[in-house]
């Protein structure tokens, strides 16, 4: 469940690519492309992006019998500015996000994942929307991973928007941040000294990424480091954590790991699980794309 947005990547000030985005857009795709039964959750503008949009979820076989094409809505747009490293910043030209009155909330079934983050899942236009549909999937027995994704640009209103961030957190089974979205937020980078003081009050499970360098996992009982490996011929890091995401979600649902299995998984369990979240971040860096390739995605589908 999120925003979509078309990305129009930049490098040496030169448009270099455009693909259709947004956090948990990115990782539907590339849950998609893997073949399991996956549906999105959103809304765009009726015009030639959001159509475009539209015909590349179905072509990447995800479901859009939750997902509106509305009148007289305008679709969002972002520019990536490249580094040399691949890394972006980000310029965005969208509307308010919100929700519409009469949009039903999905039927969930126990142990389905709802992923779900960013602005999209805090902006107060989008909580009659957002609120109900975390409170069915929890009812379901569902797994609900919550991405926090919280851009600098929104500190600014970090305060009023800290209520819907903890009822999220209520919601969430699992929580999943980078040290970058803390320092914004906490002002600090230390997962274990954000697990006990800000997280684990709300959700027993903690997820917090840094990039290039460490993973680190909380739980009630434990805690454990994960070095991200290496990645090789960087291109863009706009989908990393993103495509992390979907990994992580691929991972659970190969290892046909429950809702309550998650609550006491072992060390190997939790490296099991970062292997593919890193495995699928990694091959996302390669290309300007948002998300694993046809070919990745086909190895994954013989392998499954």
């Amino acid at each position: 469940m999120g925003e979509t947005i078309m990305d129009i990547l930049f490098k040496h000030g030169q448009p270099v690519a455009a693909v259709p985005g947004g956090s948990c857009f990115n990782s539907i795709i590339s849950i998609g492309r893997t073949g399991l039964p996956c549906r999105f959750i959103g809304y765009t503008g009726n015009d030639r992006v959001g159509l475009q949009t539209q015909v590349f979820l179905k072509e990447n076989g995800v479901s859009i019998d939750d997902f509106e094409v509305r009148e007289g809505e305008k679709s969002a747009i972002s520019l990536a500015f490249l580094d040399e490293n691949g890394d972006a910043t980000y310029q965005f030209y969208k509307e308010t996000p919100r929700a519409h009155k009469d949009w039903p909330v999905p039927d969930f079934q126990k142990d389905d994942v709802l992923l779900f983050g960013s602005y999209y899942a805090i902006c107060e236009g989008m909580r009659p929307q957002v609120a109900p549909t975390l409170e069915a999937a929890n009812r379901s027995g569902a797994i609900l991973y919550y991405d926090l994704n919280f851009r600098r640009s929104h500190a600014h209103e970090l305060e009023a928007l800290l209520p819907s961030i903890h009822q999220n957190f209520r919601e969430s089974t699992i929580v999943r941040g980078s040290a970058d979205d803390f320092e914004v937020m906490y002002q600090s980078r230390d997962a274990r000294d954000i697990y006990k003081h800000h997280i684990s009050k709300y959700c027993p499970l903690f997820i917090c990424t840094a990039g290039a360098d460490t993973i680190t996992i909380c739980t009630p009982s434990d805690a454990f480091d994960f070095q991200a490996p290496k990645v090789d011929n960087v291109v863009s890091t706009v989908g990393a954590g993103d495509n992390f995401n979907a990994g992580f979600i691929y991972g659970l649902m190969h290892e046909n790991i429950s809702r309550e299995q998650l609550q006491t998984l072992s060390r190997e369990g939790w490296q099991r699980l970062i292997d593919y979240a890193t495995a699928f971040a990694g091959q996302a860096c390669q290309s300007t794309d948002n998300f694993i390739s046809h070919d990745f995605s086909k190895k994954l589908r013989i392998r499954s």
